[in-house]
């Protein structure tokens, strides 16, 4: 299944001046939209009966469409379009979805994407009075690098959750390859039943690491999501011992995505027959 937004005919929409308004306000309402769940929907739906697994579902599936909707939103104001290829393959049982992170928006295309998924978010969200509370409701996994985080992870994917990770732990700077941290390997060969790759590219760059959200490209930005075959953890348990085997997953989900992007960038600079 391909999901893409068709590029807006009114050229007036691409204007840098109405672009930057229009990304303000996508900030403005993500800022509102993180205190509105916390004071008001999250209260509200905790007086819903279910128990606790229940509860963690619903406030999941709440995130996801709020997310997509923030996503539609970005769209239709002109401040991005995009393209994803392969949703459809995400969302399995026991499945670790690892991706790279070129921009600050990646973990919402893909928690939009899949609504019921777990996440490792980095430590500094759950102190931010936007996303603390979202974050306890679903019970997404802090990534404070400790051996309770790679346990946790572990154990979501054993009972049979969907979870995504960025093995980078932060955004890639512009201009450099994405360098993998070996804790998405250690997690996926203790408890994945299955690893699928998302190759996420961005054109131009947006939203990177230390850029201020109003240092918008001269034009829309592009981002592309392009869901990889899977890959079975298991051919790599059996290389050896876990620190072993641990090395040779990340080692070979390094290349993968350095691979990968590469040649997303030389399809976007090749020229047209």
């Amino acid at each position: 299944m391909d999901l893409a937004t068709q590029p807006l005919k009114d050229k007036r929409r691409d204007a840098y001046y109405w672009r930057l308004l229009a990304t303000a306000a996508s900030f403005a309402l993500f800022g509102a939209g993180g205190l509105c769940l916390r004071l008001v929907i999250f209260p509200l739906l905790s007086c819903l009966p279910g128990d606790a697994q229940l509860h963690r579902q619903r406030a999941r599936r709440t995130i996801g469409r709020l997310f997509w909707f923030f996503i539609r939103f970005m769209a239709r104001t002109g401040v991005l379009t995009y393209k994803v290829e392969g949703a459809e393959n995400l969302g399995r049982p026991g499945q670790l979805i690892i991706a790279n992170h070129p921009s600050l928006i990646d973990v919402v295309f893909l928690i939009g994407l899949v609504r019921n998924a777990n996440c490792v978010v980095k430590q500094s969200l759950w102190k931010n009075p936007f996303t603390r509370g979202p974050l306890r409701s679903t019970q997404y996994i802090s990534n404070d690098g400790s051996m309770d985080m790679l346990d946790a992870a572990a154990q979501a994917l054993q009972n049979g959750q969907t979870l995504i990770i960025f093995p980078e732990g932060t955004r890639t700077r512009p201009g450099q390859p994405p360098a993998f941290h070996r804790g998405a390997a250690a997690i996926a060969l203790r408890g994945a039943k299955i690893v699928t790759p998302v190759i996420i590219t961005v054109s131009p760059t947006t939203l990177t690491k230390a850029q201020p959200w109003y240092r918008i490209p001269s034009r829309r930005a592009h981002f592309s999501l392009r869901v990889g075959a899977d890959i079975d953890p298991q051919a790599f348990v059996e290389l050896g011992p876990p620190p072993q085997a641990s090395r040779k997953l990340n080692d070979y989900l390094h290349h993968y995505f350095i691979k990968e992007l590469a040649e997303d960038e030389r399809s976007t600079t090749r020229p047209a027959a």
